[in-house]
């Protein structure tokens, strides 16, 4: 007769070689090494050839330094709706870019040079592209470095030759249709770097302004009443721009308001009657007696004298006067401000804006000429005092506009400019670009909602679009004027042949060529000259990266499914390829449009280098690994701003930990399991085990639900949970008696690794496009059919139908009730515990009593209660005697009682019928038929007074 079994021998612990420790950053380098020498990327899409496809497109960033932790939450957010896209069934590129020209990159390669004209256009230009593609090297490394999957190997730059003829053509598109125009506006101006901006190249910071009180004394003029004002009345105006008061063409009144002339010790003053009582309190004028009450519209035409200058302005009238702050009146001046200028347009005002590019004034008193308007402004003060006019002055903190490259407070100024017109329609539709543009704003998916809304109001209210620079890193406006009678050449077919130059040369043909080479030989200009002048300005960067669409998206790719960029770009990216793509195809460029939030530290201040709060991606990788940094963008509700800390990382290590230490003990558990012989059908399996199944499936749906509406915050915590609450706290604690104590073969047992398996793969492929690595770490050691691929990024996520088990719903709920009885039952042990009743649970017998109907419940599913429980034994007590009563569920009584028998040596449990197997004397009933099997799988059968009948 064979000898005995080693009882620890016969046990079927878990065996893994998962490693409980990820260490991160130590192994992500390494896979990231794995990937590209598998070309990981192109297999995919190969994989997913025919299938339907979805794009996303890439905004550019500039390629400037490290990035930052915004960059990675935008980056990484994209790469969660690639991945997911792809994994739901998608054929999905990925194609990063760069915007590679204008002002960030001029103003580094300028300082590294001590100025942009130590060298030639052509050879600073060349300069620029080196340094892009310096960063732009670094970028994708760093981007790489995040698991995120792209055509890395050819992304778009705008400094690319053919996207370079692709913005040239763009142009010539909107000016072949009759949007583009030449004037004099004021447009926003940078004096410290010497150019314009566009509206997207302004950031509002903290600033301490003069504000300033002055009167303009009455001359003659106006209408009814108003028309009897004499002299010794004063018009008050209040300004913070100093500066722009020797530029002054005009007063503007509301014609609505009530304005009054008021008796002061400072003497007779007009402004609005709701802004008398601001004047007194910041002017220190202590009575303001009313004289006399007047309408705005009756100042239409009156005539003031300006405080220092020998002129006289009119009064005008304006729609956009307000009384929220100053007189009532507001100072014009047309070449300062959209409104002003527009008011000039109306009234024929001179549009007088005398500075040069760096905010010096070329003409005026000679107290300020040659003067920059900054310095002039104290200046200006002493000027109104001295001459009597200042009623007031002091310092005022304000939002104010500022460069967002240099940070420099910036000007409001007139000049030569190129624009797109906002309201007039092209030569081939009725609408305008305004009207087309708003048409089509509500057929967009706007995630958040309100960001239709944003866009709406942007659109309507913004004004012509300075198109122009006067910068050489960029791509020139192909304009040619003639040299006989600087006639602007407007044959277009002319034109376009620069597009053919820049296709094959880049925009740098236009430094490197002369206008006659550009042009098709013999073009001549209506006078008879050949000769013709370049345009010196190129464009501005945002209709560069607005024309991205256009270069990068081809055929059914365009439009694309959906743009993802944080909050700025309503009035940058978003907004620009907005209008290009109604310009050019009169549609969106894309069907939606995502927006995420900033990045904030724990206190919720913006993360700078100067506060010292910030994290860097690189950083973040380095100490806890990019599937940490992934973790936490999936975690955030990034629609809102997010909060980023060490703190924060502390707690997601955990959140992490316990995500992989579930796939590790489902791991373990499945080292004798293999799917193609072992797994069993659905409708085979265990009742508890079809009822995790039908809970997985829900899990499975619900999750690619949030993933289609990139509700990522949502997928996390589910499956956090699911890992954390059902997984570990429930089920795979339920199952350790079946999966460790029954004989390997056992259909009960495998009935559980089947169910464990087809968790662990749908769960898996679920954290995929989050846990990039630790996931594809997990799929190297997950029992696979011979149909898997090797990567798990190249599977699909898994389908709930095939999940399904076609438990009847009555069996559900019965389960569902089961386990809430199950934690109203762990309270009454931790309570037996804390009295030192018992020291573990095996140690317990549960005596239970429920209604009726709950009880009969229970006698069905006795058998199975103390291994849902994980106790020795369950029975049932009399009504009214429990211990322990349930609030949670009306009419369950628990006690606890010491278990009956002695404790069984390979299972722990106790029972009164262990000793009665001869040949294993010191275990139970339950493990005695259990080695019985695992002998007879061994070809050894167990002697017949060992033979036991325990089920």
């Amino acid at each position: 007769m064979a000898e005995p079994l080693e009882l620890k021998k016969t046990l079927n612990l878990p065996k893994t070689d998962f490693p409980m420790k990820a260490s991160l950053p130590q192994n992500e380098p390494k896979q990231l090494v794995a990937w590209q020498d598998s070309n990981l990327y192109e297999r995919i899409l190969e994989a997913r050839q025919g299938k339907p496809l979805f794009v996303l497109h890439d905004g550019p960033p500039y390629p400037t330094g490290e990035i930052h932790l915004g960059t990675g939450l935008n980056k990484i957010l994209k790469d969660l709706v690639v991945k997911t896209k792809s994994m739901a069934g998608h054929y999905a590129p990925y194609v990063p870019g760069w915007d590679c020209h204008g002002l960030p990159i001029e103003t580094k390669v300028e300082k590294e040079l001590g100025g942009k004209d130590k060298v030639s256009p052509a050879e600073f230009r060349s300069l620029c592209r080196e340094f892009a593609t310096r960063f732009v090297e670094q970028h994708k490394k760093d981007f790489k470095r995040l698991g995120i999957f792209g055509r890395w190997n050819d992304p778009y730059l705008t400094m690319n030759f053919g996207y370079e003829a692709v913005i040239a053509g763009a142009f010539l598109d909107f000016m072949e249709k009759g949007y583009v125009f030449r004037g004099s506006k004021p447009v926003y101006w940078c004096i410290h770097d010497a150019t314009a901006l566009a509206e997207a190249e302004v950031e509002y910071e903290d600033h301490h302004s003069p504000s300033i009180w002055v009167k303009f004394q009455v001359v003659s003029g106006g209408s009814g009443e108003a028309a009897k004002i004499t002299p010794d009345v004063s018009a008050v105006i209040w300004t913070t721009t100093p500066w722009t008061i020797p530029h002054n063409r005009a007063l503007a009144f509301h014609p609505d308001f009530d304005y009054v002339v008021v008796d002061t010790p400072r003497g007779k003053l007009l402004l609005a009657a709701d802004r008398v009582a601001a004047l007194q309190a910041e002017c220190d004028i202590k009575e303001a007696v009313e004289v006399a009450r007047f309408k705005g519209r009756d100042f239409e035409g009156m005539k003031f004298q300006h405080p220092f200058l020998p002129i006289q302005v009119p009064g005008v009238l304006a729609t956009y006067v307000t009384l929220d702050q100053g007189s009532g009146i507001v100072h014009t001046a047309p070449g300062h401000g959209v409104d002003d200028f527009n008011t000039g347009q109306k009234y024929g005002l001179e549009v007088y804006a005398p500075l040069n590019d760096r905010g010096v004034y070329t003409e005026g008193l000679p107290e300020y000429k040659g003067k920059d308007v900054f310095t002039a402004n104290p200046i200006v003060v002493k000027l109104l005092g001295d001459r009597g006019a200042l009623l007031g002055h002091h310092n005022y903190k304000h939002s104010y506009p500022h460069c967002w490259r240099c940070h420099n407070p910036v000007i409001f100024r007139a000049t030569e400019q190129w624009f797109i017109r906002m309201d007039a329609a092209s030569n081939d539709t009725k609408k305008t670009l305004r009207e087309a543009t708003l048409s089509k704003i509500r057929g967009v998916k706007w995630i958040p909602s309100w960001g239709e809304d944003r866009m709406y109001e942007m659109i309507a209210e913004r004004p012509d679009w300075c198109v122009s620079r006067q910068r050489f890193w960029g791509v020139p406006i192909i304009v040619f004027y003639c040299e006989g009678c600087n006639k602007r050449l407007e044959d277009f077919s002319a034109l376009r042949n620069v597009v053919k130059w820049f296709e094959k040369e880049g925009a740098d043909a236009w430094y490197k060529h002369s206008a006659e080479e550009l042009l098709p030989a013999g073009t001549r200009c209506s006078c008879g000259e050949s000769k013709w002048r370049k345009e010196n300005d190129i464009l501005d960067v945002w209709f560069d990266s607005g024309s991205s669409h256009l270069a990068v998206l081809k055929g059914p790719e365009w439009p694309a499914d959906v743009y993802l960029e944080g909050p700025d770009q309503y009035r940058g990216w978003f907004h620009s390829s907005l209008l290009i793509g109604i310009g050019i195809h009169n549609n969106p460029p894309y069907k939606g449009v995502v927006t995420h939030g900033w990045t904030l530290d724990e206190k919720g201040q913006p993360m700078s280098k100067s506060l010292g709060n910030t994290l860097y991606p690189a950083e973040i990788c380095e100490r806890w690994g990019a599937d940490l940094l992934r973790l936490w963008v999936a975690s955030v509700e990034y629609q809102a701003d997010v909060k980023m800390s060490e703190r924060v990382m502390t707690q997601l290590s955990d959140a992490y930990r316990k995500i992989r230490n579930t796939f590790r003990y489902g791991l373990g558990n499945l080292a004798d399991f293999d799917p193609s012989r072992h797994a069993l059908p659905n409708d085979q399996l265990d009742e508890m085990d079809r009822w995790m199944l039908e809970r997985t499936a829900d899990l499975v749906k619900k999750c690619r639900d949030w993933y289609s509406s990139y509700e990522f915050h949502r997928v996390y915590h589910a499956i956090h949970d699911f890992c954390v609450v059902d997984l570990s706290s429930f089920y795979y604690d339920v199952l350790k008696d079946r999966l460790y104590t029954k004989a390997a073969n056992n259909k009960s047992r495998r009935s559980a690794q089947t169910a464990v398996w087809k968790i662990s793969s749908a769960l898996v492929r679920l954290a995929t496009p989050i846990l990039v690595f630790t996931a594809e770490e997990i799929w190297k050691y997950l029992p696979k059919s011979a149909e898997e691929p090797d990567s798990v990024h190249m599977t699909l996520f898994s389908d709930e139908a095939e999940l399904r088990t076609n438990i009847a719903p009555k069996q559900i709920a019965n389960w569902e009730q089961l386990a809430k009885i199950r934690g109203e039952v762990l309270k009454a042990l931790e309570a037996a515990r804390n009295e030192k009743k018992i020291n573990a649970g095996l140690e317990a017998k549960v005596l239970l009593n429920a209604p009726l109907e709950l009880k009969a419940k229970l006698k069905e599913y006795l058998p199975q209660l103390p291994g849902l429980f994980i106790v020795s034994q369950v029975d049932f007590l009399n009504a009214g005697t429990g211990d322990y009563r349930s609030d949670a569920i009306p009419g369950l009584e628990v006690t606890i009682q010491k278990a009956e028998g002695k404790k069984c040596e390979r299972c722990w449990n106790y029972s009164v019928r262990v000793g009665e197997n001869t040949r294993y004397p010191t275990i139970c009933e339950r493990c005695s038929d259990a080695i019985a099997e695992i002998e007879r799988d061994r070809g050894q059968e167990p002697p017949e007074e060992a033979g036991l009948v325990a089920n």
